[in-house]
Formats: C-alpha cells, structure tokens, sequence
C-alpha cells in the first residue's frame, strides 16, 4: 500500500507514467497497474488517462502532497542510518527574513557553530520570498500569514508571532497615552508599510470585536528594527513583533500601548525541498531551529 504512493507520486513528480519510467527505471506497465491498484483501494480517480495528454484530479493533488509527505518520512528514517555515522560539513544556505536574522538568530546560532564547527552558515537576509530551487538555497524561515502550501516543500510550523503597540515614555507623557484604538489616528505613528500616506490599522482584541483605525504615518520605512529604534528615540508609536522588543521593554525604554489590543503578525515556519538525501549539515540545522525558535 505505502509502495503504491511511492509510484503514485513519481509518476505525478514526473509528468507521466512514461517519464517516470525513464527516471526510475520502473516499467510503464507497474507504475499503470499499481497506480490503478491505489485508486480502486481508495475509491477515487487520481490521473485522468487518454493518449493525448496527462493530467492528475483535483482529489489526485491532495493525494499527491500527502505522498509525497509518506515517501520523504520514510526516506527521512533511511537517510538518518545513512548518515548517522557522518559528521556534518560544508556550507548551509539559507534564506532568513531580515527581523529575525537580526533579532533572533544572533542568539542561538553561536551555540549550534559550536557544537558544529565544521558547518558554515551562508544567509540571504531578504523580507522577499527566496526561491529555493532556482537559487539553490537548502532551507528557509518564512513569516507569512498564511503558511506555504507548495508540494515541493516540507513545511514546518514553529510559532504564531503576534505584534503589539510601543512607545517611549517620554512621547506618551507629551501626546498623551491612547486610551482606545480611536486615538491613535490623533497620534504620530511608524508604519512598516511604504505604500500608501494613509493607512488602515486592524486591531484584534480577545473579548471585542476588531477594530479599524484610519492612520496617517509620520515615517514609513520597511525595516522593524528602525521603526523601534525611532519609536525609543520618541518619534511615535511602532507595531511591532514581541519577539524584538523583549530587552526594551525589559529596559523601559518602550512601553505597550493598548496592550489588550494586537496584530497577527504571521507564522513563522520553515521550508525545505522535499528532495531525498538531505545532507547532514542540513539536516541538523533544521533540528536545531525546530528546537530553538519553537
């Protein structure tokens, strides 16, 4: 049964039962035949047959992903004794958005370098969205509000970020502190968003309904870190992720405003190409960020 995903999923992976055939070596005849056999085990039409053209059902899609899942956990057990005796080596590329390459990475990849000395880190620090086939990248952290839905990757979910409202004392003693999400719109604000002068906040509360506030910011810049750094500076108020104002607030250098109020900011999750034979240095640094950044 688990073998009848495998070919369901090379034949899928290759476009038709005679490239997959060309590619693995196994005759058109078992591919069609066990193909066949899954889907009258599961009741449905995966591939759509006719001598002109190959194409897979909306159902044989869904199928598809979670096949693709099955065969990389099994090549996953068969590489890990493949590799246990191996030490981990060479160069790891990875994509990493630029908050937490500054904010997060710092303090725990010293540790993994450490315990890893013959692995070298190479990062494209980019809010952009790397590709990793076509720009040969071994992994990336992604922080998007909708986790990443493409078959050709693993996806790992690690923590839902949520973003708050910060300011200085020193700005809140002169404008004033808001006291519902109306009043920000009468306030200085510091938008991560470039693209427009006027701007629509949502704001989640746990007991209320969300509520939308028309902003107009007073700087806009596409970069948290100097968003916060203006906003300790006393310029405005900043939304910004928990996870890069724990020392500040910790410092008093910023405090919440509206602190019941919030704004998903994503999930951060980690993708990697469902390929076979993940190297080692790959494959342990996605343990250790699974571990560290959960």
């Amino acid at each position: 049964m688990l073998d009848d995903f495998y070919y369901f999923a090379m034949v899928v992976e290759h476009g038709g039962f005679s490239a997959a055939e060309r590619a693995t070596d196994i005759p058109k005849s078992k591919l069609s035949r066990r193909v066949y056999a899954l889907e009258e085990h599961l009741g449905v039409r995966l591939i759509q047959r006719n001598s002109r053209q190959f194409s897979v059902t909306d159902i044989g899609q869904n199928v598809y992903r979670h096949a693709q899942e099955m065969t990389s956990a099994a090549q996953a057990a068969h590489d890990l004794i493949n590799h246990l005796s191996m030490q981990p080596r060479g160069v790891v590329r990875i994509g990493v958005p630029v908050s937490v390459a500054q904010n997060q990475l710092p303090q725990i990849l010293p540790d993994f370098l450490q315990q890893y000395p013959e692995v070298k880190i190479q990062m494209i620090v980019s809010n952009r969205r790397v590709d990793l086939m076509n720009e040969n990248v071994d992994l990336a952290l992604r922080v998007r509000t909708q986790i990443d839905d493409d078959p050709n990757l693993i996806v790992r979910s690690l923590r839902q970020e949520t973003q708050h409202l910060f300011a200085s004392q020193a700005y809140l003693n002169q404008y004033g502190t808001p006291k519902s999400p109306q009043d920000l719109s009468k306030h200085h604000f510091l938008s991560m968003s470039e693209e427009f002068t006027e701007q629509t906040l949502t704001l989640s509360h746990h007991q209320q309904a969300n509520v939308k506030v028309q902003l107009k910011p007073t700087i806009m810049g596409s970069d948290l870190n100097l968003l916060k750094a203006l906003a300790i500076k006393n310029q405005g108020i900043a939304l910004l992720p928990d996870t890069i104002v724990c020392d500040e607030i910790n410092q008093k250098q910023l405090h919440y405003v509206l602190p019941e109020w919030n704004v998903p900011h994503g999930i951060l999750h980690l993708v990697y190409p469902s390929r076979r034979g993940i190297l080692p240095a790959v494959r342990v640094l996605i343990d250790y960020l699974v571990e560290h950044l959960k």
